[in-house]
Formats: C-alpha cells, sequence, structure tokens
C-alpha cells in the first residue's frame, strides 16, 4: 500500500481536473435530457482520454519536455513554427478562458445556493460577487503559490461528491440490462449532438494534454517508469469515468425537463441526502470549481512557456501573467450576468471542438524518433489515436453544420 501511494502520479489531479462542475453539469443535462441515451459517449471518452493521456504521459517521461516545447523545437520551418504557436496559444487560451468561465461559475453555483446572489452595479452594469469572491481566491493562492495544499483537501470534497453520486446511481435502483446496451451501442436522439460533443469535451480536455506531459518529467525521469505511468492513468480515468456515468444515471432518475441552478442538480441527490442535497452539492461544486479554477490557468501558463521559450518558474514575471489573464477572464465572463448553466455547456462545447487540433499535434510528436527514439508510438497506438482523431473531426464537423441550421 505504501509503494502504491508512493507511485500515485499526475492520474489523479487529470481525473479531478475534467471532474469539475463541467463533468457535474453535462452529466447531469445529458441524464436529465436524454436518460441512459448518451452513456456510449461517456464510454468514448474514457477510452479516448486513456489512450492521449498515455501518449502526453510518456512524451513527459522520455523527452522530459511539455508537448508545446517540443511542438515549438520540432516544427523546422519558420513559417509553419509561427502558424503552429499560434495555433496551439490561440486554441489553449480560448478553451482555457472558456473553461475557467465554467469552472468559476460552477464554483459560484455552488456558494449563491449558500450565500444568495449578491450583486453590485458598476458603470451601470450588474455584476455577481460570488464569481469575483472565487476569482480573488483562487489568484492568492496562485500568487503565493500555496495551492498544493488546499488542492488535496478539494481534491477530497469532490471525492465525497463522487462517492454521493455512485451512491445515488445505485439507489436509484436503475435497469442493469439498459445501462448495458446504452454504454455499447451508440444513439444520437434529437438536438443531442451537441451534449455528445459536451460529454467528449468535459472529459478529454485538450489542456489536460499539455499539464499531463509537464507534470509527468517532474514526477518520472526514467523510462522503466512508463509502466507506472500507464497504470496511473488508466486507474484514474477509468474511475472517472464510472464517476460520471453515475451522474448521468442519477440525473435520468430526476423527474424534470430543465436545468437552471444547482438546486436543480441537487435533485439527483436527494434520494440519498434528503432536503439536504443541495448544501452537500454547493460543497461539492465549490470545491470542484476552486481546484479546476486553479488548474485550467496553470496548464495555460505552462503552454505559453513552452510555446515560447519561457522559464516555467510559477514566480516569474511572465508565467504569472498568463495565468492571471486566463483567471481575469474567467471571473469577467460568469459575472457579467450570462446564464451558469449556458457558460458551462460552451466551455465543454469548445473543448470538444478544440481536441481535433490538439490531438493532431500530440499524434505528429509521438512519432518523431527525433524526441521519442523507440519509445514512439506503435501502429496499434497511431491506429487508436486516428480512429480517436477521425471520430472528433466529424463531431466537431456536426456541430458547425448544426450551428449554421446546414443539417
Amino acid at each position: 500500500m505504501k509503494n502504491w501511494f508512493k507511485n500515485i502520479g499526475p492520474g489523479p489531479l487529470v481525473a479531478a481536473a475534467f471532474i469539475g462542475p463541467g463533468t457535474v453539469t453535462v452529466c447531469t443535462l445529458a441524464g436529465v435530457n436524454f436518460g441512459y441515451a448518451l452513456l456510449w459517449a461517456m464510454v468514448l471518452s474514457v477510452f479516448a482520454t486513456i489512450v492521449l493521456q498515455e501518449m502526453a504521459a510518456r512524451l513527459g517521461i522520455i523527452a522530459q519536455k511539455g508537448l508545446s516545447q517540443v511542438i515549438r523545437e520540432e516544427v523546422k520551418s519558420p513559417v509553419l513554427r509561427g502558424f503552429s504557436v499560434v495555433l496551439v496559444l490561440s486554441a489553449i487560451v480560448v478553451g482555457n478562458a472558456a473553461y475557467e468561465a465554467g469552472n468559476i461559475s460552477g464554483g459560484a453555483l455552488g456558494l449563491e445556493t449558500l450565500l444568495g446572489h449578491p450583486t453590485v452595479s458598476v458603470f451601470n452594469v450588474e455584476l455577481s460577487v460570488v464569481p469575483w469572491v472565487l476569482g480573488l481566491l483562487a489568484f492568492i493562492l496562485l500568487y503565493l503559490g500555496t495551492y498544493k495544499v488546499l488542492e488535496k483537501v478539494l481534491v477530497g470534497l469532490v471525492i465525497l461528491m463522487s462517492l454521493a453520486f455512485l451512491s445515488t446511481a445505485i439507489l436509484t435502483k436503475p435497469d442493469v440490462i439498459s445501462i448495458l446496451k446504452n454504454m455499447l451501442l451508440p444513439q444520437f436522439p434529437d438536438e443531442g449532438i451537441l451534449t455528445i460533443v459536451a460529454l467528449i469535451g468535459t472529459t478529454v480536455v485538450p489542456y489536460n494534454l499539455f499539464l499531463h506531459a509537464s507534470l509527468a518529467k517532474t514526477k518520472w525521469n526514467n523510462k522503466s517508469d512508463i509502466k507506472l505511468a500507464r497504470k496511473d492513468t488508466v486507474l484514474a480515468v477509468v474511475l472517472g469515468g464510472i464517476v460520471s456515468m453515475s451522474i448521468i444515471i442519477s440525473a435520468a432518475a430526476i423527474n424534470i425537463k430543465e436545468v437552471g441552478n444547482a438546486a436543480d442538480l441537487a435533485l439527483a441527490l436527494e434520494p440519498l441526502f434528503g432536503v439536504n442535497a443541495k448544501y452537500f452539492l454547493s460543497v461539492g461544486l465549490f470545491a470542484a470549481g476552486i481546484t479546476s479554477a486553479i488548474t485550467a490557468p496553470l496548464a495555460a501558463a505552462y503552454v505559453a512557456s513552452g510555446c515560447l521559450g519561457w522559464q516555467t518558474d510559477l514566480k516569474s514575471k511572465r508565467f504569472r501573467a498568463v495565468w492571471i489573464f486566463i483567471l481575469g477572464l474567467g471571473v469577467v465572463f460568469s459575472s457579467v450576468g450570462f446564464k451558469s448553466i449556458e457558460i458551462i455547456k460552451f466551455a465543454q462545447v469548445a473543448n470538444g471542438l478544440l481536441l481535433p487540433v490538439i490531438a493532431g499535434f500530440l499524434l505528429w510528436v509521438m512519432n518523431k524518433t527525433s524526441v521519442l527514439g523507440v519509445y514512439k508510438n506503435s501502429k496499434f497506438q497511431n491506429f487508436l489515436g486516428l480512429i480517436i482523431l477521425v471520430i472528433t473531426i466529424l463531431l466537431g464537423l456536426k456541430v458547425i453544420l448544426s450551428v449554421f441550421n446546414l443539417i
């Protein structure tokens, strides 16, 4: 047991990053609106996450570099290098800004259930106070560099919430045969395509690929550690996927058709906790929100540093400037009156659309002998990666076409 704890790597952190308020919200919406019909999308998401995150971890261990740093160094043409750097930076900045707004909004949903919805008027614009409180807390933790201590506490709270959903899923006495059937047989219900992409986007988080590579190189530096990294990744992601599916199963038992706030989401927990469900969920949502609100800006700072050749020192001014920018955008977007549920849904869809871009870069890097030597992708790993890439591209195109009413 002692060795097991000693060898725990970035896997749980990656899982904690994708089990944020976005996951709780999107999985609840999927269960409320479509029942068990989209469970297959979560199975696909978990499989895709394991395949891609294993590649990211292997890259970090063997190359001892982050993904963005490798992209900058391996693209030899100055024009292509500049284009690639701009593309990756844009993707992560846009994705993480949207994701950060979702993180702050999710945490705010939890606190507002307990504290109400205080607002202030600034230049005739009504601003919600709670997102600014969360943003200030995340800023202090990041600036002082002591976020790791609180992160352990918050991950513990998220685990408690996860156990609650697992228990609730069992207590709803679900139809096991129907669950297995919907896990294996894909369905595309009317108006379900955006939710499918959101489920993939909330699980296969693009910035986690960059974060995993950076964290893996600090945790492990020996080629023999690849086996440990694989076990760490598979265990953490599978458990995260089970939690997500439990939320969908729990939400399928809710007898309402519209989810607009944390009180509605709490209905999924009422079979287990009764009227106190909203308080338990509020703590969980706050924990999930603040944990992810810390992780997303950090990942963006690592990406920017790698792309632009900066130091990845947490105390450097450039590093801090990036995470302050992302955190600030998240706070502003979540406080100016946009519906929290809509921000969270948009964040997950944005991530789903950005995934093919980042996954394409990762697959290219993983086939570079100059970077990985004999540890580059095998034909089977490339086959799995290409299948995932094609599926994400097709889903992304379908979303774009549906947005413009072309299908």
